[in-house]
């Protein structure tokens, strides 16, 4: 029998080659789990690597594994850059592309055969603007990183604020790889809002952030610090230990969640990679990608047409159309992938970072049930 093909792209090199390991580790358990097979397959992963935001080289990697390796689908995708870059590609290709972390909310929109799997930022941003809202912080301001998804973030929470009759004093943006918050600590004293929501891509920013926070006591001004899950990714949460203790984030996985769906996740993640690697949301959506492949291609809708003969790999448009409304009862929750927009649909928790048997964790302690991105 072929082997399904599947080309992945992301970060195994450079300063956010973590997700690339998380994906490996993700993709890793569920293969593990199902005999190494996919739909009844053996699977080949192509992996290409692409340090960070690169579009051009995504885009050169994803042409190659198209027209070169002759692959079945492309995924991966950490930076929306990327997303974009490659869903050309797929779209000319007429190719399934399966999203594992890339957020930006117009991916989807734009490419006609891309699924996504992960998450939007404007999903997990919103539920946490209206969650301020009800503890009463009306006075914000934002720190966003300057590119797609920092907006994203940024335009999610101001319209979620000023809709519940909020006010945001300041809109910081800030370049990628800033390692000094100085100016931006001092303009936020200046302004003494309740409270400062910020996005950082996961890694070296949000743990330089949170230093400056502390160094210049800002705490103690009194201001609440709000974020979303990307600045305590489980990945990196050990790394940055107290300096993100009692921060209250919104995100759609933490390795705490208290399921059997979990509890079976992180245990082979256990088992396979010991202490030294905790399971992230990349490592879920990675985990997650291969189970919605998995159900798209053994659905009715997949193996019926006049190409879709035994051992062959179904039609593009016929896998898109595979995938709309699968629903999976993943390791973070139930999800489903929307029938119209391709996009994720999913559980949000507001989660609090406290140190638990002496390990920090984010702790799950309120939700929002089946939230779609807000294409805000």
């Amino acid at each position: 029998m072929r082997p399904l093909r599947i080309g992945v792209i992301g970060s195994w090199s450079g300063p956010y080659a973590g997700g690339g390991r998380q994906f490996d580790a993700g993709m890793a358990v569920w293969l593990a789990a199902h005999n190494q097979h996919v739909a009844g397959r053996p699977v080949e992963l192509l992996r290409r690597d692409v340090p960070g935001s690169a579009p051009e080289l995504a885009r050169r990697h994803a042409q190659e594994l198209v027209e070169g390796e002759r692959v079945d689908l492309l995924a991966g995708l950490d930076f929306s850059s990327n997303a974009y870059a490659v869903g050309t590609v797929a779209t000319q290709a007429r190719l399934p592309l399966v999203v594992m972390n890339a957020a930006s909310s117009g991916i989807t929109a734009r490419c006609p055969f891309a699924v996504r799997v992960s998450f939007t930022i404007g999903q997990v941003t919103l539920p946490l603007a209206r969650w301020a809202l009800q503890q009463g912080l009306r006075d914000v301001c934002t720190v966003v990183a300057d590119y797609a998804s920092g907006v994203d973030a940024e335009s999610a929470f101001v319209s979620g604020i000023t809709a519940g009759g909020g006010r945001v004093g300041a809109m910081l943006r800030v370049p990628l790889a800033t390692l000094d918050y100085s100016a931006y600590m001092l303009r936020l004293r200046e302004l003494r809002p309740q409270a400062v929501f910020f996005f950082l891509p996961s890694g070296q920013m949000p743990a330089g952030f949170l230093k400056f926070w502390r160094d210049r006591g800002m705490a103690e001004t009194g201001i609440r610090l709000l974020a979303t899950g990307d600045a305590t990714d489980d990945n990196y949460l050990e790394g940055i230990g107290e300096l993100a203790d009692g921060l209250v984030t919104s995100h759609h996985y933490s390795f705490a969640h208290d399921t059997p769906a979990n509890r079976r996740f992180t245990a082979a993640f256990q088992t396979e990679y010991g202490d030294h690697l905790r399971p992230g949301y990349f490592a879920v959506a990675a985990h997650d990608a291969l189970a919605a492949i998995d159900a798209a291609m053994s659905s009715p809708a997949a193996r019926s047409g006049p190409n879709a003969g035994a051992g062959s790999a179904p039609a593009g448009e016929r896998l898109v159309d595979a995938f709309r409304g699968v629903r999976l009862d993943s390791p973070r929750g139930p999800i489903e992938i929307d029938a119209h927009t391709r996009d994720i649909v999913q559980t949000v928790y507001i989660r609090r970072v406290e140190r638990r048997e002496g390990r920090w964790i984010n702790r799950e302690f309120e939700r929002f049930d089946r939230v779609r991105d807000p294409g805000v």
